[in-house]
């Protein structure tokens, strides 16, 4: 809801009532309103009364029953993720109604201890996808998700080639993620076992580590660079990399999913939580929820309440999304996927420190 629609006091009320809710899981009434703000002046329980009703009306609180209290509606919640995720917007509490945070508040120095040990030991990007999905579960007591990207997310771990008849070469790669891709490659030059052989080994010697997409261009480079005595070898090089040797999966990318049964005890409505489940399990559905809400360009954390869009039983559901990035490459997308009761200032500075992580755990050898 555009801020020209709320007052300042509607705007304070409604905040304070998403933080109450996001804090006690329960419908909040004005009686319990009225002892947040304490009596403070211009803010009395019948002021109250009328201020929520207005914000009922205005579509950003429900009543769940009649003798209850409000709780916020998705609007709501898009509008609360909007006052503390962009610089100079208000913020919630009681103790200013002018307090203007820039942002959401840091981590903790508790939290980013907690965090930086949860990766300790991680040498791969597998390893740092696996654990991050397992990470965000824990931290949002929510789904923590990892998808790995299509092609710069692919680092290579070894490459092998054997020729099999006349112009025709398998090419099996390992992919630090641990996939084996193996195919058949149609050269339209002849190479020895002995070209071949040079070639696997001058990729590994040199390229171990680096994601896929970087080994395609920079040995395209490396052609027109390198003195005339290699330029034979690379040439050779360059042909099995343009004939699909480092080739994206085709089987699509590798996705972690942590923490589904954390969502088990927010639903009350069976018919819906099943829907839900059968939603979140479907992997394939969360590569296509994670590739159309968290743009692979974008540098910012990307929040969005309600996946109603991706599936009706998801309306109740929010996205906190970044892009982890290696070597200035998109190497996949971590994510958390819960209530929209949830932590949300704590969180979305964990996403985007986890999803920072990755550069310096996972520093690529220099060039």
């Amino acid at each position: 809801m555009p801020d020209a629609r709320l007052s300042p006091r509607e705007r304070l009320v409604l905040i304070a009532i998403i933080e109450l809710y996001i804090a006690t899981g329960e419908p909040v009434a004005s009686q319990a309103l009225a002892r947040f703000f304490a009596n403070r002046e211009g803010l009395s329980s019948a002021t109250l009364r009328n201020v929520m009703a207005a914000l009922d009306s205005a579509g950003l609180l429900d009543q769940p029953h009649t003798s209850a209290g409000r709780v916020p509606t998705a609007a709501a919640f898009r509008y609360y993720v909007e006052q503390i995720t962009q610089p100079g917007r208000m913020a919630a509490g009681p103790q200013s109604a002018n307090a203007m945070p820039q942002g959401p508040a840091p981590l903790s120095d508790a939290r980013r201890d907690q965090i930086e040990e949860s990766f300790s030991g991680v040498s791969s990007s597998h390893e740092y996808l696996e654990r991050t999905s397992h990470v965000l579960a824990l931290l949002s007591s929510g789904l923590g998700v990892a998808l790995a990207s299509t092609t710069a997310g692919q680092i290579l771990e070894h490459i092998h080639f054997s020729r099999l008849s006349t112009g025709r070469v398998l090419a099996v790669l390992v992919t630090q993620a641990g996939a084996v891709q193996d195919r058949v490659l149609a050269l339209d030059h002849e190479l020895t076992h002995l070209e071949l052989e040079t070639a696997a080994r001058y990729l590994n010697e040199n390229f171990r580590g680096w994601p896929i997409e970087r080994i395609r261009a920079e040995v395209a480079r490396r052609v027109e660079l390198e003195r005339e005595a290699y330029r034979q070898m690379l040439a050779s090089i360059d042909e099995l990399c343009r004939k699909g040797a480092l080739a994206g999966d085709e089987n699509g990318p590798a996705i972690y999913v942590d923490g589904i049964a954390n969502l088990i005890s927010s639903e009350v409505d069976r018919e819906r939580l099943r829907q839900m489940l059968l939603a979140l399990e479907a992997k394939q559905r969360l590569v296509e929820i994670l590739n159309a809400y968290v743009d692979g360009r974008q540098q910012e954390v990307r929040v969005v309440v309600g996946l109603d869009e991706a599936s009706p039983a998801m309306q109740d559901l929010v996205l906190i999304g970044a892009q982890a990035r290696l070597g200035g490459s998109n190497m996949g997308t971590v994510a958390v996927i819960a209530p929209t009761r949830i932590q949300y200032q704590e969180m979305i500075q964990a996403v985007s420190y986890i999803a920072r992580l990755s550069e310096r755990i996972l520093e690529l050898p220099a060039d």
